[in-house]
């Protein structure tokens, strides 16, 4: 959704209020795609501070489903939190492209709800805190149970010694 912003610029003090549906289905973040779900209507604050500056405050909550970062097992993540960003529309060029989710007088609410996204991404998503993973051998899932694949490691200090066995064998 775009909203106009050119007539809460117009009364210092004035507070407006919107509701506004998410528009984007997945969010990318450059690397991967992750479809979003249960989707709540964002309620946007916008605030004139006086000066050309507008105090924009929105209070957004979705969930993303996204693979554990262990099992590879899709998980779904809520997201809640509320943005707050000034816009200053007495800055002139570079400073005004910063803010990639305003132009010209025009604010994609979706563009400021993935912006701020980036900033509240989990570093690691579990399935379960204890999840056991994929097996390194075969893939199996082993937070369903063990697959039967020999995970015995060899201790690497003994590499020389197997191949001089292995080498009196042939």
């Amino acid at each position: 959704m775009h909203i106009h912003l050119s007539d809460s610029l117009a009364c210092a003090g004035e507070t407006k209020t919107w509701e506004a549906e998410l528009e984007f289905d997945t969010f990318d973040n450059g690397v991967s795609s992750y479809p979003v779900v249960d989707k709540k209507t964002v309620r946007l604050r916008i605030t004139n501070t006086g000066e050309k500056k507008l105090l924009i405050e929105a209070d957004v909550s979705f969930s993303l489903w996204m693979p554990c970062d262990r099992c590879l097992e899709e998980v779904k993540i809520p997201f809640s939190y509320t943005v707050s960003r000034m816009a200053d529309f007495g800055k002139k060029g570079a400073e005004l492209e910063e803010q990639t989710y305003i132009e010209e007088y025009v604010l994609d609410v979706d563009g400021l709800v993935r912006d701020e996204l980036f900033m509240h991404m989990p570093e690691k998503v579990l399935c379960r805190e204890d999840c056991r993973g994929i097996c390194n051998r075969c893939g199996a899932n082993l937070n369903y149970g063990d697959c039967g694949c020999d995970v015995t490691e060899p201790d690497p200090r003994m590499a020389v010694i197997r191949d001089i066995f292995k080498d009196a064998n042939q």
